[in-house]
């Protein structure tokens, strides 16, 4: 049986890059054409209500998963019906639901669609229990996952490539699609494959991922049923006897959902599963995914990111690393920005209903197809106690000017991975500009408080395209 010694040790070390990468993804397979299989549900027509856009639904193949196994899910390709803009050299590849129905953008990829000649490649995508054959693609994943411990058999991995392998869908389409530079985005799971696609094929040049992980691994802190802390479970026990039933019936739900697809101690033991193969498992698993272990690369490469997250969003559950390590990574951190889901969980923040959220992607994809300018760089943040206040400075690196500047601040938040973090309450002040340029807040310590994190967020522009950017997310104690 594992030590809880042991398992506390990997809970707290720093994510390790992958060296999985390459091996997980064949971008031969994954650009073949003819591997797609493609199916035409509805060939091309114009939009029953948008005459200036025309529409295709298709089957492809993402992968043959294991023997046996090919997964197939639709894609629709919208693209403009004037042939005078065609083929489309700037692509948006984003996501549909699971139904083999012909889908439309909305909001800023409609808007660039019929405004601007983007194609915009909808990908449809889902929890793997849904994915065909539905009630039976997450055992196979399972067993898979089971006997070869290879990060292959993860939702991350199945997600990334239907990303991927919908962009090729497109290509195929010549007289339609052309990319010159492809955006991608998605929330929660979508935006975990849209972190994959940009990583690892170098056909996407600009991804915007939403309630995604650029640090750390999302929603758990092991991967294995059984291992979780017991301090997490004491946590949620105690939180859920002080909420409404509506809201502990969502929440047990959910984490019902969650554990589809995972591997219970047992299961793994009895495949002869070493302490390391599990308590490194969810490592495993994410690797690919996260940003911050290719940054040199990606970086080299030029590819343009920015990621949206929340502060009590257990999804992203090591902003306070990510500020630590990378303290100018382009990021925009919603101050109490929950992840969503019912709608009687008692969430008022969904991070990606937030305007500012939504006005983020329309300016990133204008700014990347259009523009010249990079996305802005995050401000510094420091702050310092001074008796019975706090006082925080943020500071643009010279030439950034910020039209609005506010600071949020919460005391002695709960740990990431329980339920009570995801309703921490944060207040926020606006900044005073000081004479040097840098901005200020003062924030008065209530009695007893032991611990503050702290974000500044900004208004800024590049080449004229407004973007509401975060600080570092930041922690000091107090006591």
């Amino acid at each position: 049986m594992l030590t809880r010694l042991m398992l506390l040790c990997f809970l707290y070390l720093p994510f390790v890059p992958s060296t999985f990468g390459e091996e997980l993804f064949d971008l031969e397979y994954i650009r073949d054409a003819e591997s797609l299989e493609v199916r035409v549900i509805e060939d091309w027509r114009p939009h029953p209500n948008m005459s200036d856009i025309q529409q295709k639904l298709v089957e492809i193949v993402v992968a043959e998963w294991w023997q046996g196994q090919k997964v197939r899910i639709p894609v629709t390709l919208n693209a403009p019906m004037d042939s005078e803009t065609l083929p489309c050299r700037h692509v948006i590849v984003a996501n549909m639901p699971l139904k083999f129905r012909t889908a439309t953008p909305n909001g800023p990829s409609l808007e660039l669609l019929r405004e601007n000649g983007v194609g915009v490649v909808l990908v449809g995508m889902g929890t793997i229990d849904a994915m065909a054959p539905a009630g039976q693609l997450h055992l196979g994943m399972e067993a898979q996952l089971l006997k070869t411990k290879s990060p292959r058999y993860s939702s991350a991995w199945i997600w990334g490539m239907s990303q991927m392998r919908g962009l090729t869908a497109a290509i195929a389409e010549p007289n339609y699609f052309q990319p010159e530079k492809v955006v991608s985005t998605g929330g929660s799971k979508r935006g975990i494959a849209t972190s994959i696609a940009g990583i690892h094929d170098d056909r996407f040049t600009g991804i915007m991922p939403v309630v995604a992980p650029p640090h750390g691994n999302p929603g758990r802190p092991v991967a294995v049923r059984g291992l979780e802390p017991v301090w997490i479970a004491d946590q949620n026990r105690q939180f859920l006897d002080t909420v409404d039933p509506g809201i502990r019936s969502s929440l047990g739900q959910r984490t019902l959902r969650r554990n589809v697809g995972r591997i219970t101690l047992n299961d793994a033991l009895r495949n002869g599963w070493s302490e390391e193969d599990m308590v490194g498992l969810n490592d495993r698993l994410f690797n690919a995914s996260r940003i911050t272990g290719y940054l040199e690369a990606v970086n080299e490469r030029g590819l343009a990111y920015l990621y949206n997250v929340g502060t009590n969003d257990s999804v992203t559950p090591a902003l306070l690393e990510l500020g630590n390590k990378y303290p100018h990574f382009p990021v925009y951190i919603v101050p109490g920005g929950q992840h969503g889901g019912p709608g009687d969980a008692g969430y008022t923040r969904r991070v990606t209903v937030q305007p500012e959220v939504v006005r983020n992607f329309d300016s990133f994809c204008r700014l990347h197809f259009f523009g010249s300018g990079p996305v802005p760089q995050a401000p510094t943040i420091s702050g310092v106690r001074k008796g019975d206040r706090f006082v925080v400075t943020s500071r643009f690196q010279s030439g950034v000017r910020a039209v609005s500047n506010e600071l949020a601040w919460s005391f002695d938040r709960h740990r990431p991975y329980t339920f009570p973090f995801e309703y921490d309450h944060w207040d926020a002040s606006l900044m005073k500009e000081m004479d040097d340029g840098h901005w200020e807040s003062i924030i008065r310590i209530p009695a007893g408080a032991k611990s503050i994190q702290f974000v500044s967020t900004h208004q800024v522009e590049s080449d004229g395209y407004p973007f509401v950017l975060s600080s570092a997310l930041k922690e000091i104690r107090l006591d």
